[in-house]
């Protein structure tokens, strides 16, 4: 038996099409607007969607771009109008769906399209990381997605001002792409010819702090500036540094204006931390749907605890304590118990946890490198490129070092 889920503001049409559907074989649900579908399709993971263009809170195409920019498109989607246009059908195929229907649905066009649909089912399972899109009850998140897109229209590449809480990474990843391609810079060591940016035409190119570039990756991205109109790519680098620090540094004035050109501040996570639940229940149901983490769910007690934590690390440490949270858990709900320590523990490590002096050497040196690299995994999001490039430990020699220490990087975050 399918799931389909019928999305529509007339309750004469949902209830036409469910009598049908129901008549069928299938098991229907039903929506009246874009939040109770956003809501169904992130809690049951209906088979087929069908979804009506012109409703009151948020029109179906807007719903299905979120869908589609969220990595959360892997159901077939109908689209259905009284309004029917063909700009309108060109647009919802471009986004990602699979039919559109003109009311009144004639029967046999309805059953087709949905026999077409449920054949088609079978999705690309694509990791895909949250963006801005998704986040829409927040007005603070809302207006930043629009200064994002307005700036990169007219700019290929965009400086973010960050401090600590950094959202760059989600900002950056909610930059418009044509392939939504991805490549960060930082964690590039060879020199960038064609045949790189030629894999990555159309995406984005991301460095999370410019000041940690080597002497190389600066000729990289000097490479780079001159050939992102070729690539059709935008370059989106974050920096809690000002112009003048990088020219004291020694970088080259020509590349600092440039980079300098288009900047944006961004808010840090304390900045908007009533809206960290929404993001961190985004990030899980992610993290679910890439079959990164098993099927879990936040109590309310933990999401409270999440938007009082302090994230010094930013979005990469949320995204990495809700999937260390989830794989953790050995219940389906993920309890205040599960995150108290885990939470108290990198909370800890921020008030500068004392070493004690009545320890032998031995044991006070591995008890720092302890400390210390706990800290650094945190703050890289247990990404071990950009963790070898800060401690400036060669990384097989890491791996083995957190090994010996009892910690865990993470291999799959490289990119």
């Amino acid at each position: 038996m399918s799931k389909i889920l019928i999305v529509d503001d007339e309750v004469g049409i949902r209830e036409l099409l469910s009598e049908i559907l129901r008549d069928e074989g299938h098991d229907v649900l039903l929506a009246e607007n874009a939040g109770a579908a956003r809501k169904i399709r992130n809690e049951l993971c209906p088979d087929l969607v069908l979804l009506d263009i012109w409703m009151p809170d948020s029109d179906g195409i807007s719903l299905l771009k979120e869908w589609s920019a969220n990595g959360q498109l892997k159901m077939p989607v109908i689209m259905m109008s009284g309004h029917g246009t063909i700009d309108s059908a060109v647009e919802a195929t471009r986004i990602g769906a699979l039919d559109f229907l003109e009311k009144p649905i004639a029967l046999q066009k309805l059953l087709a399209a949905v026999k077409r649909g449920l054949a088609h089912r079978a999705m690309p399972a694509t990791p895909r990381h949250p963006t801005l899109a998704a986040l829409t009850r927040s007005l603070a998140l809302r207006d930043l997605r629009r200064r994002l897109n307005q700036l990169t229209e007219g700019s290929r590449s965009l400086l973010l001002k960050v401090g600590p809480g950094s959202l760059a990474e989600l900002a950056a990843r909610s930059v418009p792409s044509a392939s939504g391609a991805w490549f960060d810079l930082s964690a590039s060591l060879d020199p960038l010819d064609g045949e790189r940016l030629g894999a990555v035409n159309g995406g984005t190119v991301f460095v999370p702090e410019l000041s940690r570039l080597n002497r190389h990756q600066r000729v990289n991205l000097g490479f780079l500036f001159d050939r992102l109109e070729r690539y059709n790519l935008h370059l989106v680098v974050a920096t809690e540094g000002s112009r003048e620090d990088f020219l004291s540094e020694g970088w080259d004035l020509g590349l600092v204006d440039r980079l300098f050109d288009t900047t944006l501040p961004l808010p840090g996570l304390p900045e908007i931390k009533d809206d960290i639940p929404e993001l961190a229940g985004l990030i899980l149901q992610q993290l679910i749907e890439s079959g990164e983490v098993p099927m879990r769910r936040f109590s309310s007690g933990v999401l409270n605890m999440l938007r009082t934590h302090t994230w010094p690390g930013g979005y990469p440490e949320l995204r990495a304590t809700v999937k260390s949270l989830a794989m953790a858990s050995l219940d389906q709900e993920i309890g205040t118990d599960d995150a108290s320590a885990l939470l108290s523990e990198t909370q800890s490590a921020d008030n500068g946890n004392p070493l004690s002096l009545d320890l032998p050497l031995r044991e006070a040196r591995e008890e720092f490198e302890r400390l210390y690299f706990r800290h650094h995994l945190r703050l890289e999001g247990g990404n071990m490129t950009r963790l070898a490039e800060k401690t400036g430990v060669e990384r097989t020699h890491l791996y083995r070092k957190l090994k010996q220490l009892g910690l865990h990087g993470n291999r799959k975050s490289e990119d």
